[in-house]
């Protein structure tokens, strides 16, 4: 399963449910289901939005049956509420022992090597 679209309407974040379509040589607006891909043309909808559409004057609205919104049931809040709480937990971090490893030495630039610094980051020049 893809990732969850969103309604293209600016500051909804309701899931889509239908996808709108317009036929501008017929002056009509398609109103149907969820299409299965995102197209640049196509809009996407929540259903909200979807049931309060309207078009300019003159213009048709065909509008395709949408499937019912399957209710959530509480396994679906739970699953999200446990990968939430998995996403909190804390990441215990091992400390490696220090005897195995020998210390490291800082990085240098290579014999003959230009260095230029630019804040954190350096940049080594191949010689020719």
């Amino acid at each position: 399963m893809g990732p969850l679209r969103h309604c293209s309407r600016s500051a909804c974040r309701q899931a889509a449910v239908a996808t709108l379509t317009y036929v501008y040589a017929e002056s009509t607006a398609v109103l149907g289901p969820l299409a299965t891909f995102a197209e640049p043309h196509s809009y996407d909808l929540c259903s909200e939005h979807a049931a309060r559409l309207t078009v300019p004057r003159g213009w048709e609205v065909l509008r395709l049956a949408l499937p019912p919104a399957p209710p959530r049931s509480p396994d679906d809040m739970l699953a999200i509420a446990d990968a939430v709480r998995e996403e909190d937990a804390p990441v215990p971090t091992e400390q490696p022992d220090s005897s195995d490893r020998p210390p490291r030495a800082p990085l240098e630039a290579p014999a003959g090597a230009e260095a230029v610094v630019r804040r954190h980051l350096r940049l080594l020049r191949e010689p020719f």
